[in-house]
Order: C-alpha cells, then sequence, then structure tokens
C-alpha cells in the first residue's frame, strides 16, 4: 500500500469534494477526467480519496479480495476489470468489507451487482455498468501498479474525486496546487454570480462580443 505519509489530510479531500470534480478539472489544467461511460450507482454520493488499484482479468474478482486487506481508512478503490461487462466483481458483501476498513468508495471500469444494496448502504461506487452475473476467483491479478481506468492511467497514491458530473485524477503530487488552483475558480465563479444579478451579461464577463 502507497505509504500513509501521501495520503492527503482529510480537510484537503473534505473541500477537494466541496469543490466538486468539474471544477477541480477544470481548474487543474483540464486534465485527468476519466470517460463519461463509468457513472456514480447514486449521484448523490461523492468519493474522494487516495487511490488503491487493482488490475483484474475480465469476469474474475479474486485480487479484489487481495486489494481490500491493502487499502485503509479514505481509499478509493481503482479497478482496471477491461471495460467487461457480462459479469460484476463487486457486490453488496465487498461493500460491506470495504466500510468495515473505512474506504471512500469504488471506481471499476467494468460492472457491478447488488446494486440496490448498495445505494442504500450509501458507498459510492462508479461503474461503468451493471450486470447480474458473477465472477471466478481463479485468475491472479495485481495491486498497487498504474491502471488505466476510464482511459486515464492512474498511478497507485493518485488522488480520485467522483461525483455526479464525473471523475478526476490528479496526480498526488499536484493536490495541493489544484487545490488551491480550484478554489481560486470558485471564487471568480461567485463572482460572476454576484455580477449577473447585478445585470451583467455572461458575455461581458468573459470578454466575448456580441455578434447579434
Amino acid at each position: 500500500m502507497p505509504s500513509t505519509e501521501t495520503r492527503p489530510a482529510q480537510d484537503v479531500l473534505d473541500r477537494l469534494g466541496e469543490l466538486g470534480a468539474a471544477t477541480v478539472y477544470e481548474a487543474n489544467g483540464q486534465r485527468g477526467a476519466l470517460d463519461a461511460g463509468i457513472k456514480p450507482l447514486d449521484p448523490a454520493t461523492t468519493a474522494v480519496g487516495r487511490a488503491v488499484t487493482v488490475d483484474l482479468a475480465p469476469a474474475d474478482n479474486w485480487y479484489i479480495h487481495v486489494a481490500l486487506l491493502e487499502a485503509g481508512p479514505g481509499d478509493v478503490l481503482v479497478v482496471d476489470a477491461k471495460g467487461y461487462l457480462e459479469a460484476g466483481p463487486w457486490g453488496d458483501v465487498l461493500t460491506c468489507a470495504a466500510q468495515e476498513r473505512g474506504l471512500a468508495g469504488l471506481v471499476i471500469d467494468g460492472a457491478v451487482r447488488d446494486s440496490r444494496d448498495i445505494i442504500a448502504a450509501g458507498f459510492p461506487v462508479f461503474a461503468r455498468g451493471l450486470s447480474i452475473k458473477g465472477t471466478t476467483k481463479a485468475v491472479e491479478g495485481r495491486v498497487n501498479v498504474p491502471v488505466r481506468v476510464g482511459g486515464i492511467i492512474i498511478e497507485p497514491g493518485d488522488l480520485v474525486l467522483g461525483d455526479a458530473d464525473g471523475l478526476v485524477r490528479v496526480s498526488a503530487d499536484e493536490v495541493p496546487d489544484a487545490l488551491a488552483a480550484a478554489e481560486a475558480r470558485a471564487a471568480k465563479e461567485a463572482r460572476f454570480r454576484e455580477h449577473i444579478r447585478t445585470g451583467a451579461s455572461t458575455l461581458d464577463l468573459l470578454g466575448l462580443p456580441n455578434p447579434r
């Protein structure tokens, strides 16, 4: 597991979650957005934390069980299941196990099942799809290696933030700068809203010409 020294402080994680994935993505150079096909089971949930990565063979979940023992409180399990949608490597039992270990969420480029139970448990899960089919537990995978999830390379220890708008990855060493830039963008947008309420147009605020 990545060293606990690399885990961002909880107040940093909380603030990034409040700012939201879209703001962090825009402010951090429009980099790191996972593709829009990976969606939250419950749009009301937010997942933010340090990535513990898993490379799986399609339709096998042995190494998810292994990875849970490598993950700690506040971590997000990030699983490359190769986009396979005809089996669900994650369900209600693994959700219970993840919550007992204090994980902050799951991101899987693949399918899950038991979706109603996962939503009822309040555990943030972002998946490419749903499948009622089970998996084998026979093929070795890899834990805490670089993985490609949603078209983005995610390294162990990177920060992952997901909400109703989508998912973004921020390199571990960029987190302080990403937070500062996101704070500045949020403040700028707050000023925009104030000016709009006093009669300014969005064209004015953005310095764009009106062709009409």
